[in-house]
């Protein structure tokens, strides 16, 4: 741990460049505890603050352009693929896409202070169309208040920050085994509240071999769009189909109870449609079943314009939250 320390002191600003840029683009590596040290080891004698803030805006910058170039060039494929690999639950796509579009691109300034968003905000605002300058300008400030709260929580902080770091420095290796055993719970933890997300989420769903033979046979089933107004945008809905937009009640007013009602999404695991069909269970529709594959499957096995739901029959409730 003594190398450690000196390592920060001497090699403090590659150090703090390669921890914020592994964190930044997506790897369940905390840098606050790094800017925090090197806050207060710029108060003695260690890299200049202007040097920390600089290398760290810098990596944020770094990871940012990339999530956003990548959002830009592939759009919903992308924010699929960081919702896999996340070790958030899997709702996680689903919560940034609300918070974007209820506040657009200024939700960069506060994205890296949310787990999750951070990581997905950006690729999210390329997917959307966000111009590179108005994009730059809010990434840029995100990562000045993100980066300089964390220095000057270390500089706040710095006699206490002195004490812990001398400790851990008597304590040798076995300091560092300490930190490797609580980064491992960390990780641990997160996959344990995932899989009993997903667990949470278990219920009977419906294939689009089996969806299409209710189309066949003249069943008519009611389509649900359990994505975000934002999902929608990005990729079509179902023709037909019935957004929830979080306005359960005026779905449940639009919904027969004597009808198949098939609910989609496009996020790993069919979570927010399974979620969704789990409300309506509980709401006596015992026909509701999700969509295996999402919107995805759907699009592999009726065409664009297939109308399943006839919309004067069952108003749509495409409401306001």
């Amino acid at each position: 741990m003594a190398n450690l320390i000196s390592l920060l002191q001497e090699y403090g600003v590659l150090i703090v460049f390669i921890v914020v840029l592994v964190e930044q683009m997506g790897a369940p590596i905390p840098a606050y505890p790094i800017l925090i040290v090197s806050g207060a080891l710029a108060m003695n004698g260690g890299t200049p603050l202007a040097g920390v803030l600089a290398v760290a805006m810098s990596a944020c910058l770094l990871a940012d352009l990339f999530w956003f170039r990548a959002g830009r060039r592939y759009g919903k494929r992308i924010l699929k693929l960081l919702c896999r690999i996340s070790l958030s639950p899997d709702y996680c796509v689903s919560q940034t896409e609300d918070n974007f579009r209820k506040w657009g691109p200024k939700s960069m300034i506060v994205a890296k202070f949310i787990p999750g968003f951070n990581t997905i905000a950006p690729p999210l605002a390329g997917a959307m169309g966000t111009g590179v300058p108005l994009f730059l300008s809010f990434s840029l400030l995100g990562g000045l208040l993100w980066s300089l709260t964390g220095i000057l929580i270390g500089v706040y902080f710095q006699a206490n920050v002195d004490e812990v770091l001398d400790m851990l420095a008597t304590m040798g290796s076995t300091a560092l085994g300490v930190l490797g055993t609580l980064l491992g719970l960390f990780v641990t933890f997160k996959y344990i509240e995932r899989r009993r997300f997903q667990r949470a989420m278990q219920t009977e769903r419906i294939s689009v071999e089996q969806l299409r033979e209710l189309v066949d046979a003249g069943h008519e089933p009611v389509m649900v769009d359990a994505r975000s107004a934002t999902a929608r945008q990005l990729d079509p809905p179902v023709p037909g189909a019935l957004p929830v937009d979080g306005n359960l009640p005026a779905l449940l007013a639009a919904l027969p109870h004597d009808r198949h009602i098939v609910v989609y999404c496009s996020c790993p695991n069919d979570v927010s449609a399974a979620g969704i069909v789990k409300q309506l269970h509980e709401h006596g529709y015992a026909l509701a079943r999700p969509l295996h594959g999402g919107l995805d499957a759907w699009k592999s096995a009726f065409r664009p314009t297939d109308t399943i739901v006839i919309a004067e029959q069952i108003p749509a409730t495409d409401a306001p939250r």
